[in-house]
């Protein structure tokens, strides 16, 4: 892994002794192109608006065995921005990331997306900008980790022929696709290697999906959904209520949230879960998902929850 030495100064490390450095894989490893990757991983997108906050937690992550991060450049602030050093716009995850962990650990792998600007999706001349933004924002000379996010195209195929443009320059690793429906998988694959679809997918919430995932299990191709906690919820937040949810919660002693992310997990060995918090708590319990055991009736149950 290519990286750029943009901030060395990693003094300000959360305590060890606020947090057990336990690895995050008791739910396995699946592989993101060469690199194998805990299965529960982090999404940068509710980290919160203060920016110390999102240091730490950040670094907590770490700490804990997160060795997969999921961001975008195009992520808004969750809150209220700090009065000093807060984030109040676009592009403050990836920031975030940078001043975290830079210079990353080679086993980490960090996952971005290009597609959506504030004017709409960008036109594929327009993707090679976003991508070396994102390289400039992360401190890094290669991406590991791509993903198109697409909206409204009936074809992908000149997006994604871009990025393989940019795979084949140097610039990205590997190639993903978010959003996307089972024909624009097959498009993408006529261009270039797919190694993961980003689509959203939880409990009672976007079962629409199940084709693609077991169609990305039979390929092997990581399926990776987002809003997989929040459900219903999306943009919002949060965990959605579910009568079933809480009754399998209280009976393994979990939380809503880990049920939720422990379901994710047992849909195949190649789901990855990248659950997103501004909560230190919140975080180490998502991470903790993975020592979950559902039953078959518990899976069953949940299974038969209608799907919005």
């Amino acid at each position: 892994m290519h990286r750029t030495d943009v901030n060395t100064d990693l003094s300000s490390t959360l305590a060890s002794d606020e947090a057990e450095r336990k690895p995050s894989n008791e739910a396995g490893t699946w592989r993101l192109g060469e690199q194998a990757v805990n299965r529960i991983g982090f999404g940068t997108k509710r980290l919160g608006s203060d920016a110390g906050q999102a240091i730490a937690l950040l670094r907590q992550a770490v700490a804990l065995g997160v060795n997969h991060l999921d961001t975008a450049a195009f992520y808004p602030s969750v809150g209220r921005a700090g009065e000093q050093h807060g984030y109040d716009s676009l592009e403050w995850a990836n920031d975030a990331v940078r001043r975290a962990l830079a210079p990353y650990s080679d086993d980490l792998t960090i996952a971005t997306k290009v597609g959506p600007t504030e004017h709409g999706l960008a036109r594929p001349d327009q993707l090679r900008a976003l991508v070396e933004h994102d390289l400039r924002q992360l401190g890094l000379e290669t991406l590991d980790l791509v993903y198109l996010r697409q909206h409204g195209l009936d074809s992908v195929a000149e997006h994604f022929g871009v990025l393989a443009e940019l795979r084949a320059a140097g610039l990205i690793k590997n190639l993903g696709l978010s959003n996307v429906r089972l024909e624009h998988l097959a498009q993408a694959q006529e261009i270039a290697p797919v190694t993961a679809v980003q689509n959203r997918y939880g409990v009672g919430f976007g079962r629409v999906n199940d084709t693609m995932l077991e169609t990305c299990g039979a390929q092997g191709i990581a399926f990776v959904p987002f809003f997989a906690v929040t459900a219903t919820g999306r943009e919002q937040g949060g965990v959605v209520h579910s009568d079933p949810v809480d009754t399998i919660a209280r009976a393994h002693n979990a939380t809503p949230a880990q049920i939720r992310i422990a379901w994710t997990l047992a849909k195949g060995p190649h789901v990855l879960a990248i659950p997103g918090t501004g909560n230190p708590t919140h975080l180490t319990e998502n991470l903790a998902a993975g020592t979950i055991h559902l039953s078959p009736t518990d899976l069953t149950t949940l299974d038969a929850i209608p799907s919005e």
